[in-house]
């Protein structure tokens, strides 16, 4: 039997990956690598959406959930799943950790860790346009002028490096998402069931085909600004990497200053409400906040109602403010 000196009565003695570990029941130990699991907090989920990563910054483990929007400190998952307050999650996370350390023979082991490699894109290759592509993009309201105004290019390949591993991807519905300059930020394939984005760079895209009207709209992804944009709406729209990525701040204060009015329309869920309430939250200068109630996102409800009836549908929400 080993001393009861090797219980902990403080938060700090706790060691982070064990409580992500423990309470998201992880079938591997962290060792500097990112994971992704089924939502904790979304039981209908079929793809996993929570991650939990390494912020090399920070040197420790937190974690993001994106089906809820959820995100932060081990503490912060605990009081989440636990509907406890921070005393609370701490002095439960200490419970359970005791109760580990009697019945494993002294507690956990604490490694140094490194953050794990990850694929990054090194080369692609374009190709030219199909009616496969023509008819996919052409659901969205999506023509070949918008494409070519947002520098959106078809691929045949691209390759990703780890470490000392290749992989080559090849497909029909690959496609490269580029700034004026040709330089590639992030890469879209609409047919697989995860990883449908796989970024590059850094990049507020729309950023570059602003026109200088009075009112700017922030939403999604570069699909739903395109859509948006097909149905001739006086709006420059600007989409940031996803919605649950904050627009830099520096950027999100000059746009305050050379636009009369800044709307947010994200997805229609519960994760896409909860981003555009942190912009309102942080910039309470932001106009009311809307949402598109058809399909999931504007792009699909065009898909699903026509663009004759998202352009009335947003006219009708936006007609005051325009």
């Amino acid at each position: 039997m080993f001393a009861t000196k090797n219980l902990v009565s403080h938060i700090s003695q706790v060691p982070v990956p064990w409580i992500f570990e423990h309470f998201c029941r992880l079938q591997e130990k962290l060792n500097g690598q990112d994971v992704k699991i089924k939502s904790l907090f979304n039981s209908k989920e079929r793809t996993p959406s929570m991650c939990v990563y390494f912020n090399p910054q920070k040197q420790e483990y937190r974690f993001k959930d994106f089906s809820s929007g959820k995100g932060g400190t081990a503490v912060d998952l605990i009081k989440e799943i636990a509907n406890v307050s921070f005393y609370g999650a701490c002095d439960l996370i200490i419970e359970k950790y005791n109760d580990y350390i009697l019945h494993n023979n002294g507690g956990y082991d604490i490694k140094e860790f490194k953050q794990a490699s990850k694929y990054k894109v090194v080369s692609w290759d374009t190709r030219t346009w199909t009616e496969k592509d023509q008819y996919y993009w052409l659901q969205f309201n999506i023509g070949s002028r918008m494409l070519e105004e947002h520098c959106v290019k078809p691929l045949s390949r691209y390759t990703m490096v780890k470490d000392d591993k290749e992989l080559n991807i090849h497909g029909h519905y690959l496609y490269g998402y580029f700034t004026k300059s040709g330089q590639l930020y992030k890469i879209y394939q609409p047919k697989t069931l995860e990883k449908k984005f796989i970024k590059v760079s850094d990049y507020v895209q729309g950023s570059e085909q602003l026109k200088g009207s009075p009112t700017l709209l922030i939403t999604s992804s570069l699909k739903d600004l395109m859509s948006i944009k097909s149905l001739r709406i006086d709006m420059d729209i600007i989409a940031p990497d996803s919605e649950n990525s904050m627009i830099r701040k520096d950027l999100m204060i000059n746009y305050l200053q050379s636009y009369e009015r800044i709307l947010v329309m994200f997805d229609n869920d519960e994760a896409g409400t909860k981003a555009m309430e942190r912009y309102h939250e942080q910039y309470p200068m932001i106009a009311p906040i809307y949402l598109l109630n058809m399909s999931k996102d504007p792009s699909d409800s065009i898909k699903d109602f026509g663009a004759k009836a998202v352009r009335e549908k947003l006219f009708s929400l936006l007609h005051i403010n325009l």
